[in-house]
């Protein structure tokens, strides 16, 4: 297999990790074998040592001499710093993107709120609201335009999952979310980018408060 046809299934692999990890099945501090997951995800050994590889990047898993690649593990204090720093950029990607947003994207920004507002009389499920979550944000950051901004919170993103918590199984927590997520697109519909920022920084520093509340 060529390189070129083997990036693929890295990827694939490495998204197949990811999910294990942010799902609970690989937890904080679980060894990362390249020959076990490998039969796992029933592939050959080089995609799985490439996309471990890149998870130790991104901050996701770290090596440790002698003992080999596990799960990152993040404390309070961690997870506080990666907030912090996302705040800043969120921020700065809702300012951006409002000065970039079509009228397409500002309809499908309300469309996503309009069906994370449907879902808060559903039963809570934490995958899915999070991935509806990350799908809002990920928006906003593609129509920013800023591929360092947008590869740098790709990275944060990964890190603050491995911070267990119930903030999305909890109904006041996701309402509040949604709330922000609207005060966010309508100050980017009315080509507030100054309040858009605010709101997406406000945002971020909200889920943190509410993330390591006890």
């Amino acid at each position: 297999m060529t390189t070129t046809e083997r990036a693929p299934l890295t990827e694939s692999v490495h998204e197949s990790l990811r999910e294990l990890i942010f799902s609970g099945e690989l937890a904080p501090g679980t060894p990362l074998s390249v020959p076990a997951l490998a039969t796992k995800l029933n592939v050959s050994r080089t995609p799985v040592r490439e996309a471990v590889q890149q998870l130790i990047y991104e901050g996701i898993a770290v090596h440790t001499r002698n003992a080999g690649a596990r799960v990152e593990s993040l404390d309070a204090d961690s997870l506080r710093a990666v907030f912090e720093v996302r705040e800043v950029l969120d921020g700065l990607a809702a300012f951006s993107a409002t000065t970039r947003a079509t009228h397409d994207v500002v309809s499908q920004l309300n469309t996503m709120v309009e069906e994370q507002r449907e879902l808060l009389d559903t039963t809570p499920d934490r995958r899915r609201d999070s991935a509806l979550d990350l799908e809002f944000h990920n928006l906003i950051r593609e129509t920013a335009a800023n591929v360092p901004l947008s590869e740098a919170l790709h990275r944060l993103d990964g890190q603050s999952h491995l911070f267990r918590t119930d903030m999305w199984g909890s109904d006041l927590n996701r309402r509040l979310a949604v709330a922000e997520h609207a005060r966010i697109v309508s100050a980017i519909e009315t080509g507030d980018a100054i309040g858009a920022r605010a709101a997406a920084s406000a945002h971020v520093a909200g889920l943190l408060v509410r993330t390591t509340r006890c």
